[in-house]
């Protein structure tokens, strides 16, 4: 599905105004995983290991022109061409895009949790399932933060049902 970056700054609450028109097809938060820059929106999280912003230049060189970030940096400011939607955090963000995302949708979801076995039971229900519905389900063992929206994001139209894992990150969730 694609929504146009317009449309993306008014869920998150950011005016448009100023935003060149193009549109989105993907949501990124790893460099390293680029595959069409031109349809790609660019979450720069910021972890106690790593701060994302730092890749953005590269990723503009590739072809990026879309991001979500926390912090201007001079040098962006010349990239007439780009579009920075600045927010408080962007974690958050990708959760509220994704969960407007889901919204759009009138499907089941089934959402697997617990301490272990999450990708099993995920992969044998799909096993079950898949030849009755077009299900959409997490990648490998998408059931972060992160990894849960990147995998809601994946619904479209022709989605009939969606499979989720998710995992917990700190004690007491």
């Amino acid at each position: 599905m694609t929504y146009n970056i317009k449309q993306i700054a008014s869920i998150l609450g950011i005016s448009s105004s100023k935003l060149n028109t193009t549109y989105i097809s993907l949501l990124l938060t790893d460099s390293r995983k680029l595959s069409n820059p031109s349809e790609t929106l660019f979450f720069a999280l910021e972890t106690k290991n790593n701060d994302a912003h730092n890749f953005v230049s590269e990723l503009y060189s590739s072809g990026v022109r879309n991001f979500v970030v926390t912090k201007m940096l001079p040098e962006w400011e010349e990239w007439i061409d780009a579009n920075f939607l600045k927010v408080k955090n962007t974690l958050s963000a990708l959760q509220k895009l994704t969960t407007y995302h889901r919204s759009v949708f009138e499907i089941p979801v089934i959402g697997i949790t617990g301490s272990n076995g999450k990708t099993v039971v995920k992969e044998w229900l799909y096993q079950l399932l898949d030849n009755d519905f077009n299900i959409v389900r997490s990648p490998r063992s998408y059931n972060s933060q992160i990894g849960v929206p990147l995998s809601v994001w994946q619904l479209g139209p022709e989605t009939e049902l969606g499979i989720f894992e998710a995992g917990i990150s700190k004690p007491d969730e």
